[in-house]
């Protein structure tokens, strides 16, 4: 056996006995909060509403969060995928940098409601989804290039399928073997130049992970160490040892990060600075002359100023931080066409500062300097975006506010009520299957 079937097999062993600690359980449904509020919001653009209409998809058990009604599982697992990171809002982890939750979340929660499962199954199954996902994501370093949706997160999905489907060890690894072997090969560019194929990936991933659990409970799934190949020949290099490293002590679901902006995470310490220096008595929007951001090697590329749709302009600093500098807030309503925005993005200037690299991953820095027409400027530097576990961690009531700004308030409720209850819960089918409506938002 391979070292990567090795630790393959453990990780199956774990997750099929998997429950969820005490000390675990709050961080958990803060995720499955953020993740249901913010897959109900991307539900909710009109280019989301117009690809479910596409897909024709049948009614089934499982829901369109946000998305008015229920349909088969694969569909919901797939729309839902895309809705959650339709708007950039979705948690993460510097770790592993990238998305755990949404790659795993959305085919558990569609085949939970499938199967009707208990709550305590439900939520160890989440928790199976994030761990093994993030676990995947810190051994795997991907090809310069490669954008991380839909790649090592993949085994993370078929998890927590197989923890919800009861399949013993051997088949459990099985599956995460397999998805190991389904796994996307993304360039990064398609984010940057606003191909909505980038989202797409995380539906593939959802799709992927209920596959290879049904393949692993048919028994036609093996545990051959596929992902040495895939992730750690094709797509960059695997260390297994990673997979397994403080397996049942550390809990990676603790250590992410929430977004308060609608942006890529490597713009939002850019974004934090700026809206500090809003409070600064000497800011004055309509004098800024230049904007320099220096950035950590991961961020430096996100320099365009040639943004075609909001997916590209989320993918570009000079937009969030000249969007935060004019109107404090970098949200899914943000205009994109604001003379006054894309004027002052034409004066940012991105680069890459050699001291903020070496800081990687624990921080994710940003330093920025704006001058202004008088000759003076405001610098402010912060080591990683507010909502950063390590960083000012947001709470339930801070996600909730979040939330709250964009979506009616009693589905907000809602949501954060089927989060803090869901593991008690003797069946979850019904409660997840109300997440599909959402009431009209109420008047300002």
């Amino acid at each position: 056996m391979n070292r990567e079937q090795a630790a393959t097999a453990d990780l199956g062993a774990w997750v099929a006995e998997l429950d969820v600690p005490d000390g675990v359980a709050d961080r958990l449904s803060l995720v499955l909060f953020d993740v249901v509020g913010v897959t109900a919001l991307g539900a909710s653009l009109p280019e989301q509403r117009s690809l479910a209409e596409a897909w024709r998809a049948p009614a089934g058990p499982a829901p369109l969060i946000g998305g008015g009604r229920c349909v088969t599982t694969d569909a919901a697992a797939w729309l839902n995928g895309v809705a959650l990171v339709s708007l950039e809002l979705d948690e993460g982890h510097k770790y592993a940098k990238g998305h755990p939750a949404a790659h795993g979340f959305p085919a558990v929660l569609a085949l939970a409601a499938e199967l009707d499962s208990t709550g305590a199954d439900t939520a160890a199954a989440l928790l199976a989804a994030y761990e093994v996902a993030a676990r995947f994501g810190r051994a795997t370093t991907l090809r310069p290039g490669a954008h991380p949706h839909g790649s090592w997160g993949v085994p993370g999905a078929a998890a927590g399928c197989a923890r919800l489907l009861g399949l013993p060890p051997g088949a459990t690894a099985a599956a995460i073997d397999t998805a190991a072997g389904l796994v996307i090969a993304g360039h990064f560019d398609s984010a940057t130049q606003g191909n909505p194929v980038r989202n797409a990936w995380l539906g593939a991933s959802a799709t992927s992970g209920l596959a290879a659990a049904r393949m692993a409970a048919a028994g036609m799934a093996r545990n051959t160490g596929t992902a040495a190949l895939s992730l750690g020949t094709l797509l960059g290099s695997l260390d297994a040892g990673q997979l397994t490293a403080e397996l049942g002590t550390r809990w990676d679901i603790t250590r992410g990060y929430f977004k308060r902006h609608a942006s890529c995470s490597f713009t939002h310490p850019a974004a934090d600075a700026v809206l500090e220096l809003r409070s600064h008595p000497g800011f004055r929007a309509e004098g800024i002359t230049t904007i320099l951001v220096e950035s950590h090697v991961l961020g430096a590329g996100l320099s365009s100023v040639d943004w075609s749709n909001r997916l590209s302009a989320m993918f570009s600093t000079p937009f969030v931080v000249a969007t935060a500098a004019r109107s404090g807030e970098i949200g899914p309503e943000s205009p994109l066409d604001d003379a006054g925005v894309r004027a002052l993005a034409s004066r940012v200037r991105l680069v890459e500062a050699p001291d903020l690299t070496t800081r990687l991953p624990a921080e994710r820095a940003a330093r920025v300097t704006i001058a202004f027409d008088d000759g003076t400027s405001l610098v402010r530097e912060v080591p990683n975006p507010v909502g950063d576990a390590d960083h000012h961690p947001l709470t339930e009531p801070d996600v909730a506010g979040l939330l709250g700004k964009w979506l009616p308030k009693p589905f907000v409720d809602r949501a954060a009520a089927l989060a803090r209850d869901l593991a008690s819960l003797p069946r979850v089918g019904a409660a997840l299957r109300e997440l599909a409506g959402t009431e009209e938002k109420e008047p300002n």
